[in-house]
Parts: structure tokens; C-alpha cells; sequence
């Protein structure tokens, strides 16, 4: 029995030698990765700082950008008015002929009669003057409410079928055209109604709209007319 004994202790010994490596390297594994997990939480944490350290300064200089925004605006809005009373005094020191109208810096004169586009044209540079050449929705706005009959204006196409050009050889804005419903048409090909090449704005009676008023027709048509030129001081 003793001699059993004394061999089975060495055997004991072994066996928990062997299980205590395992165990070392499982616990320093362990310690490894909650080292990396302090780490990564840390870093989380500093990039979390920083994220909302920049998130605030963002704002800030939104803020800040938009009440300067509102400091401009409002400053255009001061420079605006003004520019537009200085306007208006200059347009008191602007006086036009007699019969003619006066509308911002500029005289009109609207035909007692009627003839074609052509003839319109001819009478208005003896006045020095020409035939309008509309600029603004507020000009267009200005005749529409001033004339009594449909009138010529300084638009046709007649170089060109469908390039429409002002007298004074400048092209329409895309913006600054009034057409009515459907128009142009040139006469919608209708030989009795020939090449429509001239445009006229409409009597209120026709179209009251100031911004659908615009028709083509024959510039043989005998028609009233407009004609514009600067005013004078």
C-alpha cells in the first residue's frame, strides 16, 4: 500500500500542473480583452466628446451665419427703399411733351388714330420716339391700364418667321412676354388672315389680363400705337 501511494502522488501533481496552464492563459486573455474594451470605450468616449464639441460649434456658426443673413437682408431692404425714393424724385425733376405720359423715366404718347404697324412706326421716330419696347411687368401693367384701344407695340418677327425682335433690335426676355392663350399662331396658316408678323397689346374689353394680352397680326392692319422715349429734364 505505501508503495501504491507514493506513486500516486506524483500523478496528482501532474495532472493539476497541467490544468493550471490553460487556466493562466484563459485569464490573461480575459484581462487582454478588457483592457481593449477600457480602450475602446475610452476612445468611444473622446471621439463622443469631440462629436459633440464640433456639433455645438456648427450650430454656433449656423446661427451666427443666419442673423447675418438677416442683418443683410434687412439692410438691402433699407438700400432698396431708398434707391427707389431717389427714383422717384429724379422722375418729379423729369418732365415729358404735351400729350405724352409719363411712367417712371420714360414719356408715351398713345395714338388718337389708327393705321398699320408700319406707318405707326414712321410717325412715332418723327416724334423721336420710337414704338414701346416693353421692359417690365410693371410697364406692361402701366399700358394695359392706360390704353382705350388695342394698340401697336415694337415686336414682330418680320426678318425672321418666329424670331420676334424688338424695333430697337434687341430680343424679348423669355420672361418678359405676355402672349395671349395660343398665341402666336401666325393666322394659324389661314391664307385670309395672311402673315401676322406684327403684335399689338389688347383692349381691356378683349383680355383684361395685363400678363395674356399679346397678339400677332397682319402689320398691314390698321391699328392705334404707342410710342416711347425718354423723358427729359
Amino acid at each position: 500500500m505505501e508503495h501504491i501511494y507514493m506513486n500516486a502522488a506524483p500523478a496528482i501533481r501532474t495532472r493539476f500542473s497541467n490544468r493550471t496552464g490553460p487556466r493562466k492563459f484563459l485569464l490573461s486573455a480575459i484581462l487582454c480583452l478588457g483592457l481593449v474594451s477600457v480602450f475602446l470605450l475610452a476612445g468611444i468616449a473622446t471621439l463622443g466628446f469631440y462629436y459633440v464639441s464640433a456639433t455645438k460649434d456648427n450650430l454656433t456658426e449656423c446661427v451666427l451665419a443666419s442673423e447675418e443673413r438677416h442683418r443683410l437682408n434687412a439692410r438691402v431692404t433699407v438700400l432698396s427703399e431708398e434707391l427707389e425714393k431717389l427714383q422717384h424724385a429724379c422722375n418729379l425733376m423729369k418732365t415729358c411733351p404735351a400729350r405724352w405720359q409719363l411712367f417712371r423715366s420714360d414719356c408715351y404718347l398713345f395714338s388718337a388714330g389708327s393705321a398699320s404697324w408700319e406707318i405707326a412706326s414712321q410717325d412715332c421716330r418723327e416724334k423721336e420716339a420710337d414704338l414701346v419696347v416693353v421692359d417690365s411687368y410693371e410697364e406692361q401693367e402701366f399700358l394695359t391700364a392706360t390704353i382705350i384701344q388695342s394698340s401697336w407695340i415694337g415686336l414682330n418677327d418680320r426678318e425672321h418667321e418666329g424670331t420676334w425682335k424688338w424695333i430697337d433690335g434687341t430680343f424679348p426676355d423669355s420672361t418678359v412676354a405676355y402672349w395671349s392663350k395660343n398665341q402666336p399662331d401666325n393666322g394659324r396658316g389661314d391664307p385670309k388672315w395672311g402673315e401676322e408678323d406684327c403684335v399689338y397689346i389688347m383692349d381691356r374689353s378683349l383680355q383684361w389680363k395685363a400678363s395674356q394680352n399679346w397678339n400677332d397680326h397682319s402689320c398691314k392692319s390698321n391699328m392705334s400705337w404707342i410710342c416711347e422715349k425718354m423723358a427729359t429734364e
